[in-house]
């Protein structure tokens, strides 16, 4: 562990130390929540505005969070993580109350609308959960604060503590931290996928309970976890493909109702053990697995249609999966805008789901030209090489290495673009 001079440190030089430890997970949009004000119920707070913002809900919403981690210390050593036991990183902690001050006090000059809050493993999983839950209780109960919180879940904690944690947290999230059992078992061993696994099916148990109960009373109890549960992945850190991360990710779609599966890609860090790899994965290659994630959860795509284009389970990196896929179906283009079921239009590279909603909502009145669906979709261009519509067909069809080329940008704008 790094050397300590023994000063006691400032709150805001404990700030820069744990707000910057907190950078490396991913976990904190703050959608699906339940509406609330704090004009209509008193006290502070809300998860309906918009201000300084650092995560995004799926509506496109801004939502500023204050992320921290109550500490930076712990009792683990996982390979990948920067704040394990063995890193020699600076130390800090928290105190509660510490944290109930900062979030009042961002909230108060408009600086945040919720907290994001995690930790590393001090003393054991009970201490540290209680802890984590303190700061919850003391925001809702003390201070009457109506805003968005989002509190990391501790896998092993006991069940109290995590249903304590779910009265007073918008979102619990628990990271699965890798896509493999095996994976885990060798980056960390201390760390158990049942444990985990376990923690997670506890907690939808309990929001299904939860939303058994809306249904069934007049007057709503308050939500467990309103806004549910989500977790984490990291990329690149072991050997796993494309195409098991999106198979794990579906399995936790589908057995614990996950609101969100993220996808962070693995930063080398000081260090390291032999067992990582020298180099971070491209930064382009987790924004493919965020446009997979995607098809699979509202585009219609089976894992099936992403293997198909994702050769030796690794997505493109050059082009998006959908645009992948059309081109390895050419057979089925080009589609007939005035005429394709919503299945089909779904499948058409430069056509999302808004565009697709607004073309059913005009083909009742009109047959669509080209310059309605310019009109309807800032991504039409995209979309001329697989579609037909009134006045407008591909005059030739391009091989497709060639057509796949006009979609491939120039090396320099996608290093801009992975940078940013």
């Amino acid at each position: 562990m790094a050397a300590y001079s023994g000063r006691q440190r400032t709150l805001r030089e404990k700030l820069a130390i744990l707000a910057d430890a907190a950078k490396y997970d991913a976990s904190c949009a703050s959608s699906g929540t339940a509406k609330r004000n704090a004009k209509a119920l008193g006290g502070l707070g809300s998860t309906e505005g918009s201000g300084i913002c650092h995560a995004y809900a799926p509506d496109g919403r801004c939502i500023s969070l204050l992320k921290l981690l109550l500490t930076n210390k712990c009792i683990f050593d996982c390979a990948y993580c920067v704040n394990r036991v063995s890193s020699s990183v600076e130390r800090e902690a928290f105190q509660p109350q510490e944290v109930v001050d900062l979030t009042l006090s961002f909230y108060r000059r408009n600086y945040i609308e919720g907290l994001f809050l995690s930790s590393g493993i001090v003393r054991s999983s009970d201490y540290t959960m209680e802890q984590l839950v303190s700061v919850a209780r003391m925001l809702r109960q003390d201070h009457r604060f109506h805003g968005y919180i989002h509190l990391k879940t501790i896998p092993d904690a006991s069940p109290e503590l995590i249903e304590e944690a779910g009265r007073y947290a918008d979102r619990l999230s628990i990271n699965i931290e890798l896509p493999t059992m095996s994976g885990l078992e060798t980056l960390a061993p201390e760390k158990s996928a049942r444990t985990i696994k376990g923690s997670m099916a506890a907690v939808r148990t309990q929001i299904d309970a939860s939303r058994e109960r809306t249904r069934h009373v007049r007057r709503r109890p308050k939500a467990f976890a309103p806004a549910g549960q989500s977790t984490q992945m990291i990329v690149g850190a072991d050997g796993a493909s494309d195409v098991t991360i999106l198979t794990t990710a579906k399995t936790l779609y589908t057995s614990y109702d996950l609101r969100r599966v993220y996808y962070s890609a693995f930063s080398p860090i000081p260090d390291s053990s032999s067992a990582l790899p020298p180099t971070a994965p491209p930064l382009v290659r987790e924004h493919r697995l965020y446009q997979a994630d995607w098809l699979t959860r509202f585009y219609g795509f089976e894992l099936d249609d992403l293997e198909d284009a994702a050769p030796g389970g690794m997505l493109d990196l050059d082009v998006d999966p959908k645009l992948a896929w059309a081109l390895v179906h050419r057979e089925k283009f080009p589609v007939d805008v005035n005429r394709a079921p919503r299945e089909l239009l779904l499948r058409v590279p430069g056509l999302g789901v808004k565009a697709v909603k607004s073309i059913l909502r005009t083909r009742p009145h009109k047959r669509l030209r080209l310059e309605d669906l310019s009109r309807l979709t800032p991504t039409a261009r995209k979309a001329l090489p697989f579609i037909e519509l009134e006045g407008w067909r591909p005059t030739r069809l391009l091989d497709t290495d060639t057509l796949r080329s006009r979609f491939v940008k120039p090396p320099r704008q996608l290093d801009l673009f992975a940078a940013a």
